[in-house]
């Protein structure tokens, strides 16, 4: 269902930042159509496209396809060798399912069905079992011992709202204390027995756990905030060990003492191929048409995973179709009337992976990234309020341009005139949903950059984040919101500014 948008507040800025701009959007803005967003999101995330699922065959389907639409519009191909595609490597660790094995009571348990680790962490640990009944209870010395016990509820507090399924969500949740607890204590391995809701959970965890965990090779890092002044420091836990998860059923097994375990987990590392699909229409103006209005979405998503309901492709309408296809009707209106400056598309690959494609990107950028004068990047455009949406990165401490936040305000005062939701923006908010998108890496070096999105919903990383979700004619007013903040940027006499003392935290 649909999630109704509570709580909103304006982003006011003084009448001294007004940016200069046209009476009027041009004729262009009206290519970007609800029909043409509506049958290429159809397309795009269709169950043909199988959740376009990074490093795969199904993400290398999805990008050729927006390589042909762009293609189709005209644009000019900006990767390698004359290509759309900016090739590079996705490095992935995951616990082997060949060379590894748990064996209780001298029985092997089949991984991934009778038994999941729930961490990348290898390790070989044999020994008898401990049970504790109440892992919290630190009188129980544990240091050295493989410790049973039962997963409990986590505080309500914890459990996130907006990822994957509820059970999967509540099951995390309990593991984390737990595991950081006993780790910091000693135990050499810890085996967790499900509760009905991690039960019911249990192939997700499996199927998502067995993954593993994804870098990518040659790009920026992840993040490099500065932390704030007088902040505490994170305590990290002891020396990572084995997690696992077991059935509920293994309890009566495991209740007693002195089960004999051993567990041999493997790590093994290989690389394969993504790509950022990237095209750009050239500026009119020959002084300034070697600066650029980036253009950002990201064209993965989760693939083919655990059966909710009956659906196991997880199709990735509004994350992030939605934006896919806004910049193609964009890129229509664009080429139809060029700006100034240059228009530079780029469909970042892997963003689910942990903004692969982005950090990539901006550690090989197409084009300096000094001359990019704004990144205005999407994510999740079509769902909640109709008339609301937000606009990330238009206050302090995630604000890296006022000169550029107030474009995007008069581009909303001139075409889509949402209230503007800053709630998300802050960083008190428990999504943290700034820092998990493709303008990260861009904003963290010092480029003018914003986010917009209509914010997360109940079918986030669900296989009901289907076309038949979608409210395109909020859709399409998104879109030409995105649309007229890039063309008062590239048409702007100067490039829109970075505030002066900015730190990303």
């Amino acid at each position: 269902m649909r999630r109704s948008l509570l709580f909103v507040s304006l982003v006011l800025f003084p009448a001294s930042l007004v940016a200069q701009s046209p009476a009027r959007p041009p004729a262009a803005i009206n290519t970007i159509r609800e029909a043409d967003l509506e049958r290429d999101l159809y397309a795009f995330a269709s169950d043909g496209m199988r959740g376009r699922e990074a490093g795969t065959i199904d993400e290398m389907r999805a990008s050729v396809w927006v390589a042909d639409e762009m293609a189709k519009i005209g644009l000019r191909p900006l990767g390698d060798v004359g290509s759309w595609f900016q090739w590079w490597s996705m490095r992935r660790t995951r616990i082997s399912s060949t060379s590894s094995s748990v064996q209780l009571n001298g029985h092997a348990l089949s991984l991934w069905t009778e038994v999941t680790p729930t961490t990348n962490t290898p390790g070989d640990v044999s020994g008898l079992t401990f049970f504790v009944s109440d892992w919290r209870d630190t009188t129980i010395a544990v240091r050295g011992k493989i410790v049973v016990t039962m997963l409990t509820p986590p505080d309500p507090a914890t459990i996130r709202t907006t990822t994957n399924t509820p059970d999967y969500n509540y099951t995390r949740a309990a593991l984390t204390p737990l595991a950081s607890a006993l780790t910091r204590r000693g135990a050499s391995a810890v085996i967790v027995v499900a509760d009905s809701v991690a039960e019911r959970a249990f192939d997700g965890v499996a199927k998502v756990q067995s993954r593993g965990a994804y870098d990518v090779v040659g790009g920026v890092p992840r993040f490099v905030r500065t932390p704030a002044p007088g902040a505490v420091p994170i305590v990290q836990p002891g020396t990572p060990v084995p997690i696992l998860l077991v059935h509920a059923s293994a309890l009566a097994s495991l209740r007693s003492d002195g089960s004999t375990v051993d567990i041999r987990l493997r790590s093994e590392s290989f690389e394969y191929p993504s790509a950022n699909v990237i095209g750009v229409i050239r500026g009119t103006d020959p002084k300034l048409r070697n600066e650029y209005v980036l253009f950002s979405s990201h064209q993965d998503h989760d693939g083919v995973r655990y059966t909710v309901d009956g659906d196991s492709i997880w199709n990735g309408a509004d994350d992030n179709g939605t934006t896919s296809v806004a910049l193609l009707a964009i890129a229509r209106a664009w080429k139809q009337h060029p700006g100034r400056r240059s228009a530079l598309f780029i469909f970042h690959g892997a963003e689910e992976r942990g903004l692969l494609g982005s950090r990539y990107h901006v550690a090989h950028p197409v084009v300096p990234l000094a001359n990019i004068v704004a990144v205005l990047n999407g994510d999740m455009l079509g769902r909640n309020s109709p008339d609301s949406a937000a606009l990330l990165g238009s206050q302090p401490p995630h604000r890296n341009s006022a000169a550029l936040v107030q474009m995007a305000i008069e581009a909303n005062r001139l075409t889509s005139r949402f209230v503007i939701d800053s709630l998300w923006d802050r960083p008190s908010h428990p999504e943290g949903w700034y820092f998990r998108s493709d303008h990260v890496p861009y904003a963290e070096r010092g480029v003018p950059a914003l986010f917009f999105s209509s914010n997360l919903h109940q079918e986030y990383h669900t296989p009901r984040d289907e076309p038949k979700t979608i409210d395109y004619a909020k859709l399409t007013r998104i879109a030409k919101w995105m649309y007229m903040t890039g063309w008062i940027a590239a048409n702007a006499k100067e490039r829109p500014a970075v505030d002066s003392g900015f730190v990303l935290r």
